[in-house]
């Protein structure tokens, strides 16, 4: 049974193993497949948040270029405003944009500015440029000077020869504005040009902006990564890309300003990213170990129930088994039991010498004659309870006719174990009585032979034991005798024969 049990076990490890593989893989890919989910779900969010960014500068670029724009209609709708008139209306430009300044002038940058001075930028680097660009806006630095960093703001104004607008805006206004955002621990924000120039920033410091070029710095770290990001900035589209540079990995995220192709860049540390896809995978993650949990458990409980199921069965199979070889009055096996189990070890044992006792109740008939048969039966009972008490469990007792019982005792080594067996079942019969009242004495004739001497084979042994059995009874019952009386002589008889 303990061997039916083992593979009972392997065969549901085997029935287990198979579909545990298979779901391992589908989870596997599932998960793989959150993983890359999460990923592109943290993307999302950091391009979407560039882009409220981006779209918050652009709108405060739209609201200056439309102040600009709506001095610029009323000057065209009416010629004849003097200059002490353009310069009221100026005024109220660079009131309401917060510029730094801001200059109505002709085709050769002459003209005045809100202060009523007369001011010249025709020699400016940035007033060619002007122009011809179709560009609202320029990006200027004057004197290399941060302080004197603006942003131009030009409308033209068809007024005489062709005049033009110019507001300087101070980028110092867009480093207030990208410094009031919520940006996490380590990160950046910065307006980049075309070109890559750090407009405005603000957040953490970063080798990456410190050089005034974000663009230059990414591509002497990282030349695949510079070139994504180039990409995505002067194609003027979403992107986004990792670069890692003198131990500094950051992720950056590029959402365009949809103005003079400008953008900006959200530089975030790669260790925040990680931490933000593990935050939207741990909910995933908890879920398909809690599943593997289960199936696990489910499968284990399914296993052990299966396992308990089939011991039962085996043990009431055993129990049906014992019953079908137990005889009914004596509790030994039953004549078809004793020949089938001595038979097994006869040919699993072929060379282990064993003893065959074959033993018949002397005067049985006159027992159940005259003291009845319930009393016979008591004596049957007896009998088979007390004498299988004298010998090992492992050996083979059984009744196998009405008053007619057999032993077989397996391993017994040499002639002097013979011998004190024989000894024993004698001693046995001299003082079996039955009965409470009226003890009555009760004796057998005992036949003996041993395994594989005198037959190697059931039938044949069997044969050896019923003559030993006859030889008793001739000599007048009451008494056990060998098939081979050689077994029962001491080693002096031996001698001397």
């Amino acid at each position: 049974m303990e061997k039916k049990n083992k593979s009972s076990v392997l065969q549901w490890i085997v029935l287990f193993a198979v579909p545990m593989i298979v779901v391992l893989i589908i989870l596997f890919n599932f998960s793989v497949r959150t993983n890359e989910d999460a990923k592109e779900a943290v993307s999302e969010d950091m391009l979407h948040s560039a882009g409220r960014y981006a779209k918050e500068l652009a709108n405060e670029l739209e609201t200056v270029s439309r102040a600009v724009g709506s001095v610029c209609a009323v000057l065209e709708q009416d010629q004849t405003f003097d200059d002490k008139q353009v310069v009221e209306l100026i005024r109220i430009v660079a009131d309401c944009a917060e510029a730094s300044g801001v200059v109505f002038c002709d085709s050769e940058g002459n003209g005045i500015d809100e202060a009523g001075n007369k001011v010249s930028i025709g020699t400016e680097p940035y007033f060619e440029e002007l122009r011809f660009s179709e560009s609202s806006f320029l990006y200027i630095k004057r004197d290399d000077d941060e302080a004197q960093r603006s942003i131009l703001v030009a409308e033209r104004v068809d007024r005489g020869a062709g005049s033009f607008m110019v507001l300087y805006y101070p980028v110092e206004k867009f480093d207030s504005l990208l410094s009031e955002a919520d940006l996490a621990a380590g990160a950046f924000l910065a307006l980049v040009d075309s070109e890559g120039r750090v407009l405005s920033s603000s957040g953490s410091e970063s080798r990456l902006l410190s050089g005034g070029n974000l663009l230059e710095a990414v591509q002497s770290a990282d030349s695949e990564e510079a070139g994504g990001i180039r990409g995505a900035v002067t194609g003027g589209r979403q992107g986004t890309g990792s670069v890692r540079m003198d131990g500094e990995s950051r992720i950056l995220y590029y959402a365009p300003l949809d103005k003079n192709q400008w953008g900006i860049i959200l530089g975030i540390p790669q260790s925040h990213v990680e931490k933000l896809i593990g935050a939207q995978w741990k909910n995933t993650k908890g879920m398909l170990i809690s599943l593997i949990v289960v199936f696990l458990v489910f499968s284990c409980f399914t296993m052990v129930i299966d396992i308990i199921g089939r011991i039962r069965d085996n043990q009431q199979k055993k129990e049906l088994e014992n019953k079908a070889d137990t005889d009914l009055l004596t509790g030994l096996n039953n004549k078809l039991a004793t020949e089938r189990k001595i038979k097994n070890y006869m040919a699993q044992n072929p060379k282990t010498q064993c003893m065959m006792f074959l033993l018949d109740v002397d005067n049985f008939k006159t027992v159940n004659d005259t003291l009845g048969h319930a009393f016979g039966d008591e004596v049957l009972s007896t009998l088979g309870e007390e004498i299988s008490s004298i010998f090992r469990a492992s050996d083979i007792i059984g009744r196998v006719g009405g008053d007619e019982f057999m032993i077989f005792l397996k391993a017994v080594s040499t002639p002097e174990v013979i011998r004190k067996e024989a000894g024993k079942v004698e001693d046995f019969f001299r003082s079996f009585h039955v009965g409470e009242e009226v003890k009555y004495a009760v004796h057998a004739s005992i036949g003996v032979a041993v395994f594989p001497h005198e037959g190697v084979d059931f039938e044949t042994l069997y044969k050896a034991a019923d003559q030993g059995l006859y030889k008793a009874k001739r000599r007048g019952k009451n008494q056990l005798a060998f098939y081979d009386d050689k077994w029962g002589a001491t080693e002096e008889e031996e001698t001397v024969d």
